[in-house]
């Protein structure tokens, strides 16, 4: 069965295959497949979770994520302890297992068929994704019941928060949390975009090869999935042929809020 890990361990760290591991012993059968995000980007595992979880995928798919910031309490945490486990079933049959921390649930929780929390300690390692966790995504794969609790509030999950910085790819390609929709301007309109300290224009287009080399398109992009509505959502990004849009605007963080404003 193919299973996603999402998580803040970092690429090639040794916590991925720790984890992978001790999966595969509660999972046998288990395909991992790796998604890191930067450290703490609830919003970015929630933007893959998603990407993942609601687009087709193959039977028994389990997505199963890990960023824990322990931000929900600022006090001094007796044994290591962090946010709740908790798991959704998707309306593709793909069953998402990780802590409920920040937004990492928030793309999927009006989609989602079923949310409950999990029944594990919420402390007793500093390291629970690999020494807690697994053994009760095992046990919800093999169907137990009891290993699941009571329906989560949707009040428990924030909502996505609009015009941010959500996840940047390989090349560069910042994607938001602006909806294609939402951008009430016509393809080909320029626009002045500021992200943390640095304003660059874009151009607004329907798709991100629809301008030329070393121009910044505003356009949708790969990223999108149905709603529970059955309507498609669409997700622009930030697209700069030829180079990187990342690097334009300074290496943002994740969460960093898009200010759009008509060029003057």
């Amino acid at each position: 069965m193919l299973i996603h890990v999402i998580a803040d361990y970092g690429p090639g760290d040794l916590a991925f295959t720790e984890v992978a591991q001790r999966i595969k012993l509660h999972l046998p059968d288990a395909e991992p497949l790796y998604t890191p995000v930067p450290a703490f980007a609830t919003l970015a595992a929630g933007f893959c979770v998603a990407q993942l979880g609601l687009n087709p995928a193959p039977p028994n798919t389990l997505i199963y994520h890990n960023v824990a910031p322990r931000k929900d309490d600022e006090e001094a945490r007796a044994g290591n302890e962090g946010e709740r486990l908790a798991f959704a079933r998707l309306p593709t049959g793909v069953r998402v297992v990780g802590v409920n921390a920040g937004y990492a649930f928030s793309f999927v929780r009006d989609a989602a068929t079923e949310l409950r929390w999990i029944s594990v300690p919420a402390g007793g390692s500093q390291f629970r994704s690999r020494d807690l966790f697994p053994e009760a995504a095992g046990e919800i794969v093999a169907g137990s019941t009891v290993t699941l609790a009571g329906e989560i509030e949707p009040s428990a999950i924030p909502d996505v928060p609009t015009d941010r910085v959500a996840y940047a790819d390989g090349y560069g390609n910042l994607k938001t949390t602006t909806e294609h929709e939402a951008l009430a301007t016509s393809s080909g309109t320029r626009l002045r975009i500021r992200i943390g300290e640095t304003e660059r224009e874009a151009i607004v287009s329907d798709g991100t090869f629809e301008v030329e080399e070393g121009e910044l398109a505003f356009a949708p992009g790969s990223s999108g999935w149905p709603r529970a509505d059955g309507e498609e959502v669409r997700w622009r990004e930030l697209f700069l042929r030829g180079g990187s849009a990342w690097e334009v605007f300074g290496r943002p963080d994740i969460g960093t809020r898009l200010e759009i404003a008509p060029n003057p």
